[in-house]
Order: C-alpha cells, then structure tokens, then sequence
C-alpha cells in the first residue's frame, strides 16, 4: 500500500517499508502516521516535495520470504506506485534494500536512491542525525563537544550502527542495544556498553538516541527516563504528539524526530534537481539539519512552546509558501 499525505510542494516521497504486522490495521496506520511525518520532514528541511509512505505488509507467518515471493511483492508494489502516476516517489526504509528499489524499477520509474543515482541512503540519515546530537548537546549542555558524553544509542541497524561509530570516534561514552544479538560483535569493536533495549533507553546518561522503531517515548517510557535530551533516527519516536511536552515538563530535550533523520531525504533531493546528484552537494545541504534544528530550539524558546510545536509551525508555514 502507499499513502501520499500531501502534494502541496512537489511530488511525495517516502520509504517503502516492509514489515510484519498482525493485522491490515496497524498496517494502514503506520502509513498514513509516516506519510504525514514525511510531509513535515520535507517541509522543514524546505525540499520541494511532498510527504508519502509505502508500505509492504508481510503476514506474522512469512517473515522471511523466498528470493521468488519477495520479487513478486515488490514487482506488484511498483505497479501501485506506477498506477500514483508520479504523485508518489518510492525509496529504500526499513525492510527494504537498494537491490528491492532495482526490482520496483523494473515496474515504474518513480523511484529513487538508486545506484545509478543517490544510492543508500542510510549514511546521510546517520550523518544528519550525528550533527542534530552535536546541536542538541550545545543546546543543553553549552557545547558540542560529545567527546566523554554519555549516550545510549538503540538499534543499531544501518543508521543506528554508523551513527554509534561516529560518537565513538568523537569520545563519547557508548551504551549500545539491539533485538539483534549479532550486532554485539559491533558493540565490541567501538568499545560500547551492550544492554537491552529497555535498559538502555531508561539509562542514566546524558543523552538517548532512538534509532529503531517509533513509538518508544510512551506513557510507561518517559517518566523513567533520566537523560539530559533525546536526539535520534528512528520515525515516530512519540507515541503520542502529547509526550513531547510531557518531556519537556521533565527538563528532558526533544529533537524533532523528523528533523533528525531528514539527511536520507535531503540526499535524495539532490538527486532530483536538474544538475544532477553531487555527493559535495548533498553534504552541505545535510549539515544544514544544525541551523534548521537551531531555529527550532530558538522558535520554541522564544514562544514558550514545545520543540514539536515549532517545527510544526516552521513546517506549515512552508507548506503554505509556493516552492
């Protein structure tokens, strides 16, 4: 299924996802929740595109599909996207692989991040989510140095494990967690702390970064923080829009999720622009997550209002404003 939220600034982009869901439900949800996320993404970071979001619903029982079965899901989900006449551009999310954007290509052009074009996109997000860190800890603690600072990075899949390996680079104290039990063999190598999910979420550190599935800032998660801030990855961090300001009642900082994690889309951007992809380009567009972040944190001071509330207000003030 894809869902296209808004068109107000250009054509809808957005992952393709493919995940298990227990039922069409939760499915139909989790896209149209995205495809909205998508829209204040874009709008924020002021690309001219729209937000969308597909989504490939893999039954509790087919998990892990045969190479044959999962090249014919693809194939009928690039028809989806073909019928959407290119209202709706499709990219790799979770679940999904440069080599499954290649498939969906046979079926309809509208798609991106492609090798022949921006390619992987995973390398941007944990770039643009490491410089959101470093501005969120000069919010907070007056500096973005991260060199002794105590992070707990959760999910440390192919944003979450490069994005662990710059904070190691850059001296950070790392406690690190996955569902995955393999990815401790990463934990090891950059020195990280290996918890559980649960715990390093709830940890006494200075600051927590998402990076795997929405939804863990709930009603039971976040009176049990004890972290300074929360900058992360991951989509859809709140369970609700109401915990953002449930955690700034705490004194807790919260980075806009979609802000974080716009240096995929951002990338992608580059590659639809009439001179073509530049990867130079696509850098410096990315780090300038810092000063749009920046003025989310100035925006919501100066308005006593919550981070969330400033982006929103940024995002539909540029949705309003021709591109």
């Amino acid at each position: 299924m894809a869902a296209v939220h808004s068109t107000a600034r250009g054509p809808a982009l957005g992952g393709c996802r493919m995940w298990t869901y227990d039922d069409a439900r939760a499915a139909v949800y989790d896209v149209l929740r995205l495809s909205r996320a998508m829209t204040f993404k874009s709008a924020v970071a002021g690309l001219p595109l729209g937000g969308g979001k597909g989504v490939i619903m893999l039954r509790p029982d087919e998990a892990v599909l045969t190479p044959e079965r999962r090249e014919a899901v693809l194939q009928d989900f690039g028809d989806t996207v073909e019928m959407l006449g290119g209202s709706y551009l499709t990219a790799e999310d979770v679940g999904t692989s440069e080599r499954d954007m290649e498939v969906i290509a046979t079926r309809t052009q509208h798609v991106t991040g492609l090798a022949s074009g921006s390619g992987d996109p995973s390398p941007w997000t944990a770039l643009g989510c490491h410089v959101a860190l470093r501005v969120t800890a000069e919010r907070v603690f007056g500096s973005d140095d991260l060199s002794e600072r105590s992070i707990a990075v959760i999910g440390l899949g192919s944003v979450g494990g490069r994005l662990a390996e710059m904070l190691a680079k850059d001296g950070a104290k790392l406690l690190v967690a996955d569902v995955d039990q393999r990815k401790r063999e990463l934990a090891e190598r950059i020195g990280a702390q290996w918890a559980d999910p649960m715990t390093a979420l709830t940890a006494e550190v200075d600051m927590v970064a998402p990076c795997a599935l929405g939804g863990v800032l709930n009603d039971e998660t976040v009176p049990k923080l004890r972290c300074r801030a929360v900058a992360g990855a991951a989509n859809n961090q709140l369970a609700d829009d109401a915990h953002d300001a449930q955690l700034a009642q705490r004194g807790i900082l919260w980075a806009p999720d979609f802000v974080c994690n716009a240096g995929g889309i951002i990338n992608i951007s580059v590659e639809l622009e009439p001179e073509g992809y530049s990867p130079e380009r696509a850098k410096t567009r990315v780090q300038a997550i810092g000063d749009t972040l920046r003025q989310i944190f100035d925006t919501a001071a100066q308005g006593r209002i919550t981070p969330l509330q400033a982006a929103y207000e940024i995002g539909r003030a540029r949705l309003e404003t021709p591109v």
